[in-house]
């Protein structure tokens, strides 16, 4: 069986695996990455962007790693391949446990729980929930899915696309590393420097991806685009201003604004300022422009794998 075709039906394998069981109550491979590389981090700290750029190396190249022998060890045999890439991809992404999250947390401003909201918001982003009224909660909500659908979903596709389950893996891994060390803290401002400009490059494609499928996928194609050229470059990250951009044109709401972040206040720009804000009900909304996105991911990565096999045959 050709490689393009392994990673089309483990691929598929692996998404309708998320979808039915989303992800393992204990034992979650993200989680054991995530424990190695702390164990890895105690080793290596100190206050020098050359020893964070080690920590990178050593954490994401073993995923790698894993990878390519993992690969290598089932080659010859297609069913294994499959349900090697299957599995993979099933770890890697995490679009049913966001759309969990995100649905649980609208049930509660349905509800009128504003305070049972806040206390699942930590669940799904790092904002400090305890300032945010309903709408600030709902379009954090929003926020987050637009920029999750990318991070969990769409960017580990492609790199699943170009390179297997190598590809899944080290996607995954350097997605974890900038969670954990890329943030601007005192403690990682220059040993996870590495690790946060690393998720910027890999993030890059799965990121104009997203934001392409939105606005293909959503209610408002034009006004989506017309968002994303607007007012994408305005926001700080490189890869969240498209995706959340296009979210907010594709679903006719104004992201952006003020925010509390670990500790600080930000002041983001304002993302399709002519729209009115998010409501509650903009939170399923989200949730199934991002169902449609990440299937429609799927069939770009497959058949952009497949062009690119025949190219090169």
């Amino acid at each position: 069986m050709s490689a393009g075709r392994v990673f089309a039906y483990g691929a598929a394998a692996g998404l309708i695996g998320d979808l039915l069981l989303g992800d393992p109550r204990r034992g979650h491979p993200v989680a054991v990455f995530g424990r190695a590389a702390g164990a890895v981090e105690r080793v290596l700290w100190r206050d020098h962007r050359g020893w964070g750029a080690l920590h990178t190396v050593v954490c994401a190249g073993g995923a790698v790693a894993l990878g390519g022998v993992a690969t290598r060890a089932v080659r010859d045999c297609a069913v294994a391949s499959v349900a090697l890439t299957g599995v993979a991809t099933w770890a890697v992404v995490g679009g049913t446990s966001l759309a969990r999250e995100a649905r649980a947390i609208g049930r509660a401003l349905e509800a009128g729980d504003v305070e049972g909201a806040r206390a699942r918001l930590p669940h799904l982003c790092g904002r400090d929930p305890q300032a945010l009224d309903a709408d600030g909660i709902a379009r954090a909500v929003v926020e987050s899915v637009a920029e999750n659908t990318s991070d969990a979903v769409v960017g580990a596709l492609v790199w699943g696309a170009v390179g297997g389950v190598p590809g899944l893996l080290g996607f995954r891994a350097v997605n974890t590393l900038d969670a954990m060390v890329g943030h601007k803290s005192a403690r990682y401002r220059r040993y996870g420097w590495a690790s946060a400009r690393l998720d910027d490059l890999a993030g890059w494609p799965g990121a104009r991806l997203t934001a392409v499928l939105a606005a293909l996928a959503g209610d408002d194609p034009r006004g989506a685009v017309r968002a994303w050229r607007a007012d994408a470059g305005k926001h700080p990250s490189p890869n969240a201003g498209p995706v959340e951009a296009s979210f907010a044109g594709a679903l006719g709401v104004r992201l952006g604004g003020t925010l509390s972040y670990g500790g600080r206040v930000e002041h983001r720009p304002v993302l399709n300022g002519a729209e009115r804000g998010v409501g509650t009900r903009d939170i399923e909304r989200a949730v199934r422009l991002s169902r449609r996105v990440g299937w429609l991911a799927l069939g770009v990565c497959v058949a952009a794998r497949r062009i690119a096999k025949g190219r090169t045959s």
